[in-house]
């Protein structure tokens, strides 16, 4: 089918088209808000690790926040950006390290990581951010409450809206790629 160089080149057109769209959808759904945003760019995430591979999902999770910082996006103070990278990598690793990437995973096994790596992603956040950045940085106490409440709840509801996005998409676009 595909000669190996073929292969990578296209698993690298892939990747790159999921960091274009998780960028535009960034940018584009920036006015709808926190819940909105994050559904999408969990949305992607998914989408990257389950229908690309895990590399790509890697690739897109460390990628995404630094290219969302410079196009003033999210959170505009540069020591939050590296910890919403490790809670997308948490995500994404264990989105594909549970589910596997094979389409003939059990359906409680894709749920069962789904909600996993959520979790994991909410936990990481709010420990990164609120328990250690919030506690160790010059905020104002305004900024420290905005930083609480953004990367507590809300990350995993976002992220269990745009995981379940994700799963429900991915036998559509695997079949669209051929995998």
């Amino acid at each position: 089918m595909y000669s190996l160089v073929g292969r990578r080149a296209l698993y690298i057109t892939e990747t790159a088209v999921m960091t274009a769209l998780l960028i535009v959808l960034q940018a584009v759904t920036r006015p709808a808000g926190q819940y909105v945003t994050g559904m999408c760019v969990n949305a992607v995430l998914a989408l990257s690790a389950l229908a690309v591979g895990l590399w790509s999902g890697v690739t897109v999770a460390l990628l995404s926040p630094f290219f969302a910082f410079l196009l003033g996006i999210g959170p505009q103070l540069f020591p939050i950006v590296p910890s919403i990278a490790v809670g997308n990598l948490v995500f994404v690793l264990l989105l594909a390290l549970l589910a596997g990437g094979r389409e003939d995973v059990p359906l409680w096994r894709l749920g069962s990581a789904w909600f996993a790596a959520a979790f994991a992603k909410y936990i990481v956040l709010y420990l990164l951010v609120v328990k250690l950045l919030c506690a160790v940085l010059p905020l104002r106490e305004q900024q420290a409450a905005m930083f609480t409440v953004m990367f507590s709840y809300p990350q995993l509801v976002t992220a269990l809206a745009g995981g379940g996005i994700a799963v429900l998409l991915t036998p559509l676009i695997r079949r669209a790629l051929r995998r």
